[in-house]
């Protein structure tokens, strides 16, 4: 936390309770089928207003995990506004999702046929995701909730 804050990098927190469901495979083939669990998650007032300061200033909105991922994108306005909440989400984010507030996502390697792994081949594109996975398994990296984490940049193609 302190070389962040060196480099002029500010770090803010949100809640977000995950469920046994975040690590659930999909078991359907039709995506459109599957039933997301819900989690309950918050952000406040005073971090939607951070958060959108950040945004106008031009600035990259990092996420650190999946969860706060899917908190922050249940929150945002169309227009890109975050709002402030204190709901559950059962957001599903698959390819074809457009982004609204995140740039980048730090995460571990998931498991195929999981949410997760939807999750970032929405956020970078699935062939990226796909030659990211080959080069970790070819590399013996660790998957799951303790494994190797990377940083993703968003696909805005």
């Amino acid at each position: 936390m302190a070389s962040f804050k060196a480099r002029d990098i500010s770090c803010h927190f949100l809640t977000l309770h995950v469920g046994a469901g975040t690590f659930l495979p999909v078991k359907v083939e039709d995506t459109a089928d599957h039933k997301m669990h819900s989690e309950w998650g918050e952000i406040s007032a005073a971090m939607a207003e951070t958060l959108n300061h950040i945004k106008a200033q031009g600035r990259r909105l990092i996420c650190v995990g999946t969860t706060s991922l899917r908190m922050i994108e249940t929150a945002v306005r169309e227009d890109g506004t975050i709002v402030p909440m204190a709901c559950t989400t059962d957001i599903f984010i698959t390819p074809g999702y457009r982004f609204k507030a995140a740039d980048g996502l730090i995460t571990n390697f998931h498991t195929p046929r999981s949410t997760l792994f939807m999750l970032v081949s929405a956020f970078c594109g699935l062939a990226t995701m796909r030659e990211a996975y080959e080069h970790a398994v070819k590399n013996n990296y660790r998957f799951y909730s303790y494994g190797d984490a990377c940083l993703l940049e968003r696909n805005t193609s």
